[in-house]
Parts: C-alpha cells; structure tokens; sequence
C-alpha cells in the first residue's frame, strides 16, 4: 500500500503527448545538425587535411610562408623542426605546424620585384 502511494505520481507525471513534443524537437534538430555539418564541420576538416598533406609534403627549396607572414626557403629538418632561411646568412628554426603555406612563382619574393617608377607624379 505504501508502494502505491509513491508510484502513483510517477505514473501520472508520464504524459503520453511527450512524445509528439519530442518528435517535434527532433524536427528542428536535426536539419541544423545537417546544415551545421555541412558549413562548419566538413569544410574545416577538408581544410585541415589539406594542411596535414601539405606539412607532409614539405621539401627542401620549397618557398614557404609561416604564421608570422614571414617568407622564406625550406634548408633542413629536423624532427618536428624546419630551418628556414630568409636572408642571406640568416637562418631561422621553426615548428613545422608554424608554415601555413607554400609560396609559387616569385610572388611571395619582395626582393625580385620591380617596383613602379620613383618619382614620377
């Protein structure tokens, strides 16, 4: 008897129309998850992955920019290190996740190009 009084609530606490409130949830959820996905999520891993290849298909002579917007030329490695020269005589050691990109053609090369003419108004 004791039993019933404390079941009693819980049985009537169940209302038989959540399950059209959750169905109604369901409805709105999962086509935001769907276009979540497909704006966020699959194009930041498509980004990433193209980064991870690139990083692994680093070598030596390639003309690389880093995260600092510093450009300069692969000459070693080491490990998870990348020495970089950006000078004549200047060589830097940077953290292989520190390149965001490889440079092609001279456009990354400030010293080869021609600047307009000076003086001329």
């Amino acid at each position: 008897m004791i039993e019933c009084l404390f079941l009693q609530p819980f049985l009537l606490a169940a209302d038989p129309g959540l399950s059209g409130a959750l169905g109604q949830i369901l409805f709105i959820f999962v086509p935001l998850f769907g276009i979540w996905y497909f704006l966020v999520i699959r194009p930041q891993s498509q980004q990433r992955r193209k980064l991870q290849d690139m990083l692994a298909n680093l070598k030596t002579g390639d003309r690389v920019t880093t995260s600092g917007g510093i450009y300069g030329t692969i000459v070693g490695f080491r490990n998870e290190m990348v020495q970089l020269q950006i000078a004549s005589q200047v060589r830097v050691d940077l953290a292989r996740s520190a390149i965001t990109g490889v440079v092609t053609g001279d456009a990354g090369d400030p010293a080869k190009q021609e600047s307009g003419p000076k003086g001329k108004k």
